[in-house]
């Protein structure tokens, strides 16, 4: 993907050796570095099954003719994100376009309608932020500051490090997708100390994957603010059943999940090699590397209180009610003010992932699509007449994978919530099963979607880095939804039933204080 070369620039900007490893990863990438073949049938595949499922096939029964007609814009994008068969940026890019000539949606404003959404321009000003400072060797300086403090040795000591401070972030910063952000570029300067090998390349996957992706969306599920969908399910619970969940009684029902972390973490290692993979030098090279930075300039310390500002207003978004977009974009204002970067815009640019960013826009639309055009709903009904009948645990684990299923063509957990957490509440008495404990549960899998990069904004803001590859993280990410699947019921919904929600049983009453 020669076009996305500016996101695999930022992965090694913090190197001394960055033109070399820029070039060797962009390689890695590149559909004509040993994959052509699979990135042209991939090509051809995903077209021939737009054009047969749109204008061929009958429409399955109880589908609208437009959830036909986005069903084959789900199946084209999923073929091609899966092959690598184009660039993502340019799949982004051709989204609108696809929904259009299928009749999924139009006119052309609302089937590109994603470009506008707020997250894109959260994205846009994060990945402006992640430049900058690299531009300005802050990542690296950040990156370093962090592993000689935590005294770190190993890969498998970088991510523990690292989700310690995602975890203390989720307190005060309220949203995965913000986390990710702020955390991606000490996350490219920390796995730019690694080199070209087998073993080191895979140890950049691990960290980036359990570090912005699975780090940010474990530590963020016990933490009422911390995660924005966690405020969607319990705004619908508090409105449709009048059952309040405070900020300490859900802290109390989810930090069970903190566990899920270890598992993840057994496997993410696993499937990569990279537990014993060491810091390049030990910590002594840290240390070392540490002393040669040079001293930090006056506008270094500029942009740190700006992130600083950033920082604090996320925090306090309940306060002054300004959106996490808003906050991010006067940022931007403060940071581009006369006299505060060392770097023009020149050099900002180029190491700005714009292809990211057109990538997140068109799956936005995508996922507006899916919602509007009735196909989630038709999805939901098949999930219903699949799951009747069963024990609870076997109800709850096929809705479970068929909430996965409807997620492959989605981006937004917020947008994908919205949606599935209102069909969870209804089923749940159809089903025989605890309204609040079954919700929870059904939307608590959603956040874990990790088969695809493009189902969680956190996985863009990752794939961003370079790092890994779409096949990487599908491959490693199907065990880690059997792991998130398997320990909702086996761990969370025991939990909730200890706590006075059992599943198993609809008619329990409420058990904490309204």
């Amino acid at each position: 993907m020669a076009n996305e070369t500016s996101s695999y620039a930022s992965v090694s900007s913090v190197s001394p050796a960055a033109p070399q490893q820029a070039s060797h990863v962009a390689a890695a990438h590149s559909p004509a570095h040993g994959s052509l073949f699979k990135a042209r049938t991939g090509f051809l595949f995903a077209w021939l099954c737009f054009v047969a499922i749109a204008w061929v096939l009958p429409a399955p029964q109880g589908l609208t003719p437009h959830g036909k007609a986005t069903l084959a814009v789900v199946a084209w994008v999923a073929i091609v994100w899966i092959t690598e068969a184009i660039p993502v940026g340019v799949s982004g890019i051709l989204l609108p376009m696809l929904l259009v000539l299928s009749h999924a949606v139009t006119p052309f404003p609302k089937a590109a309608s994603g470009f506008a959404a707020p997250v894109v321009f959260l994205c846009l000003a994060a990945f402006l932020f992640s430049a900058i400072m690299q531009a300005a060797g802050l990542d690296r300086r950040i990156a370093l500051v962090l592993l000689d403090k935590f005294k770190v040795r190993s890969a498998n000591g970088v991510i523990w490090a690292m989700f310690v401070v995602n975890f203390v972030m989720s307190l005060v910063v309220p949203a995965a997708n913000a986390r990710a952000a702020a955390l991606l570029p000490v996350t490219n300067g920390i796995v730019g100390l690694f080199g070209e090998s087998t073993r080191e390349r895979n140890a950049r996957k691990a960290i980036v994957i359990q570090t912005l992706v699975y780090g940010s969306m474990i530590s963020g599920m016990c933490i009422l603010t911390a995660h924005l969908p966690n405020m969607v399910v319990s705004g619908l619970l508090e409105k449709q059943l009048g059952v309040r969940i405070s900020y300490f009684t859900w802290f109390r029902l989810q930090w069970p999940y903190l566990g899920m972390f270890v598992l993840t973490q057994f496997w993410v290692q696993h499937y990569f090699k990279s537990r014993g993979v060491p810091v390049p030098g030990g910590r002594q090279a840290i240390v070392e590397e540490r002393r040669k930075l040079p001293p930090v300039a006056r506008q270094d310390w500029l942009v740190l209180a700006v992130f600083g500002f950033v920082a604090v207003m996320w925090a306090t978004e309940s306060l002054h009610h300004l959106q996490s977009e808003i906050v991010a974009l006067i940022a931007l204002a403060l940071m581009f003010a006369p006299g505060v970067l060392r770097s023009g815009w020149r050099e900002i640019q180029g190491r700005t992932i714009w292809g990211t960013l057109f990538l997140l826009g068109g799956a936005l639309s995508l996922s507006a699509a899916i919602s509007d055009s009735g196909l989630a709903q038709w999805a939901a009904d098949h999930i219903y007449t699949l799951a009747r009948g069963y024990v609870w645990w076997l109800m709850l684990a096929i809705v479970m994978v068929g909430t996965h299923a409807i997620r492959i063509g989605m981006l937004s957990n917020v947008a994908a919530v919205t949606m599935i957490a209102p069909i969870a509440l209804a089923l749940a008495p159809r089903l025989g099963l605890h309204p609040v404990a079954f919700t929870l549960l059904i939307s608590d899998t959603d956040s874990f979607a990790y088969l695809l990069p493009t189902q969680i904004t956190a996985g863009v803001i990752a794939y961003s880095s370079g790092a890994f590859t779409t096949s990487d993280y599908a491959r490693v990410g199907v065990v880690s939804v059997l792991i998130a699947i398997v320990y909702g019921i086996c761990v969370m919904a025991p939990w909730y039933a200890y706590q006075g929600i059992p599943i198993w049983n609809p008619a329990a009453p409420w058990p904490f204080a309204h």
